[in-house]
């Protein structure tokens, strides 16, 4: 038995002890209403046995605790209480009813942990066909163009300008396919689930200025305003994938928001929390792209986008699989600011006592 079905038994058993614990103590207090036969016991763990298949898989565990409530009923709560009797004429109906209930919500409810494992299988296996076609469709175009300038290079005397430009747009090329390969990587990682993160505290401060530095190094960088909390905010995370998440969410505006002038991130602490808005001013998300933004498909090409041979999908997709390991949670919606805004939560703690000393730290150290 390997440790991941050594916890699932456990949990059964101790989902299975608590309830049972409950549903004792309440026919105790019952009981203490009324002098004669408690005739609240047989319900309560009539619901405690339904409880326990709910919470629980499979049968084992309904049909042990109808047993058990069984036995509670006749021992502790039906008259002569502290014995043990057969012969008691509600016995026998007392124990099939308990058994039905068991039998009949374990199957119900495995039916539906079936129905939805499959579906999920189904949803998995749709993204995977989304992200192939989204790949083949984000690279066709960039590998072309290497290999249209490559054979340029190689075949034709050109000037020196001319020469610095084809170089220039192969290495832009290069470093979108980089990328491209970089989210792949990621969103095979975690589409599968069960990936344990090796999270730690981090500044959020500085892992934001980290990918405001990185991004504004990119020739057709937009110029990134970026808020702040008043206090200092330490997020449990992995620095490198929450980076790489604002790195492609930076460049998503780039790529797609038309008109769009500007960047703003902007911070906000609720409660455990921390908000994290991608917002920019430019034409926004049509509705009818808003449900299906994050699925890793084929973003229909817009007119005079900047690049049409880039969809969002695949990096969408990667930011949103690497906030939910952390915890998080990703949405699209409208700026504020008159375009889109992508924004998304993790769960993180506050450093009571440490300030920012100026308004422009972030800018600073980008």
């Amino acid at each position: 038995m390997d440790n991941r079905e050594i916890k699932r038994v456990g949990k059964g058993l101790l989902v299975s002890a608590g309830i049972l614990t409950a549903a004792v103590l309440l026919s105790m207090a019952l009981s203490g209403i009324h002098d004669d036969n408690n005739p609240f016991a047989t319900p309560v763990f009539i619901l405690a046995v339904s409880l326990i298949a709910r919470l629980t898989d499979g049968y084992l565990y309904g049909i042990a605790a109808s047993l058990v409530g069984t036995f509670c009923v006749n021992y502790m709560f039906t008259y002569p209480f502290w014995q043990f009797d057969v012969s008691l004429t509600g016995y026998p109906l007392t124990f099939v009813m308990m058994l039905a209930v068991s039998i009949s919500i374990s199957a119900l409810t495995t039916q539906i942990k079936r129905q939805e494992q499959l579906r999920f299988e189904v949803d998995r296996e749709k993204m995977h066909a989304n992200l192939l076609r989204a790949i083949a469709h984000d690279i066709r175009t960039p590998l072309a163009s290497i290999m249209g300038a490559s054979t340029a290079l190689k075949q034709q005397a050109l000037d020196d300008a001319d020469r610095d430009a084809l170089l220039d747009g192969i290495n832009r090329d290069a470093q979108w396919l980089v990328r491209v390969t970089e989210n792949l990587l990621s969103v095979t990682r975690f589409s599968g689930g069960g990936v344990d993160l090796k999270k730690t505290d981090e500044v959020l401060e500085e892992i934001v200025g980290s990918a405001i530095l990185k991004y504004r190094r990119a020739p057709e960088a937009l110029p990134v305003r970026a808020d702040r909390p008043e206090r200092l905010l330490l997020v449990p995370m992995d620095a490198i994938l929450i980076e790489q998440v604002l790195l492609n969410l930076f460049d998503n505006v780039g790529a797609h928001a038309r008109g769009a002038t500007g960047i703003w991130l902007h911070i906000a602490k609720e409660a455990d929390r921390v908000f994290i808005s991608v917002e920019d001013d430019g034409a926004g998300i049509p509705a009818g792209r808003l449900s299906t933004l994050f699925d890793g498909g084929i973003q229909p090409p817009n007119q005079g986008s900047v690049d049409d041979r880039r969809s969002m999908g695949i990096g969408l997709s990667v930011c949103r699989s690497i906030v939910r390991a952390h915890g998080g949670d990703m949405r699209a919606g409208r700026s504020a600011h008159g375009g889109a805004a992508i924004s998304f939560y993790l769960p993180c703690t506050e450093e009571e006592n440490v300030q920012y000393d100026s308004q422009q730290d972030i800018d600073r150290r980008g």
